[in-house]
């Protein structure tokens, strides 16, 4: 007899909010140095030359490789950034070779991050998205996430669904992020806590539903614990299928959706 799913977990970018650029991190691979100026301003500090937006690119840049080089030394091979030490470290940087002037406190390296991101990689619920949670959570299901994710993160629930993750069902024992872990996806660091977790909840494997839009970064290491897994489909420019990547052949997700809401008519 099949059992029931009790639990859905869900990656954020991508699968329940759209993202500009497809996933958090991409944006930054870009040429960004107009948002990156203004972003500067908005935050409190004034650029002093021409070109800070294009140096402050290129800093951005070198900080987040070395940091992800000197990970990668210690083993780590899905290495993940806190973005606002990196922010912190370009901001020292600019500071100390004259391009801008400006207090580099806590609330203002928070404030910059938030400002570049929402310029480079702006978001948005996926269509029925708050109907989608608010279902699940009427059927008993317990919700969770497993994502790469920055500080800021968490934030968009309340500012664009205005509530808290709690109080739209998910479990924060079951909320993985992996600037905290300091590992990225596929890293099972992500997720072997959250399935060690579940054990201790009762729940098997077959009882877990993992929801992304990654066959790499979400449908490999999820099918790897055994658990359901289904692919979002319902944003092209998210959408990775990674074809040709050999960790990803033979991995074939449970369910294929192009709208949150048809996760409501997946058998309990």
């Amino acid at each position: 007899m099949r059992l029931p799913i009790r639990v859905v977990l869900f990656d954020v970018y991508g699968t329940l909010f759209i993202s500009a650029a497809g996933d958090i991190g991409t944006a930054q691979e870009r040429n960004n140095a107009e948002a990156f100026q203004v972003a500067l301003r908005a935050s409190g500090f004034c650029p002093l030359r021409d070109g800070t937006g294009e140096w402050g690119m290129r800093l951005l840049d070198r900080t987040i490789r070395a940091v992800h080089a000197r990970q990668r030394q210690e083993g780590i091979s899905y290495p993940e950034i806190e973005i606002r030490q990196i922010w912190e470290q370009v901001l020292s940087l600019l500071q100390q070779e004259g391009w801008i002037q400006g207090d580099i406190g806590p609330e203002a390296v928070m404030r910059l991050a938030v400002e570049y991101e929402c310029r480079v990689n702006p978001v948005w619920p996926m269509p029925g998205l708050q109907g989608t949670l608010q279902g699940l959570r009427e059927r008993g299901i317990v919700l969770g996430i497993i994502s790469n994710a920055q500080f800021f993160t968490p934030l968009l629930f309340p500012a664009l669904l205005n509530r808290e993750l709690n109080h739209l069902g998910f479990a924060p024992h079951l909320c993985t992020w992996s600037y905290l872990a300091r590992e990225a996806k596929p890293s099972s660091r992500l997720f072997s806590p959250v399935l060690t977790r579940l054990e201790r909840d009762g729940i098997s494997p077959a009882q877990t539903l993992y929801v992304g839009n990654d066959c790499l970064n979400d449908m490999w290491p999820a099918a790897m614990l055994g658990w359901k897994t289904a692919l979002f489909a319902g944003d092209r420019r998210s959408l990775r299928l990674r074809e040709g990547e050999p960790r990803c052949a033979g991995v074939t997700p449970d369910l294929v959706v192009t709208d949150l809401r048809q996760l409501l008519s997946v058998p309990d």
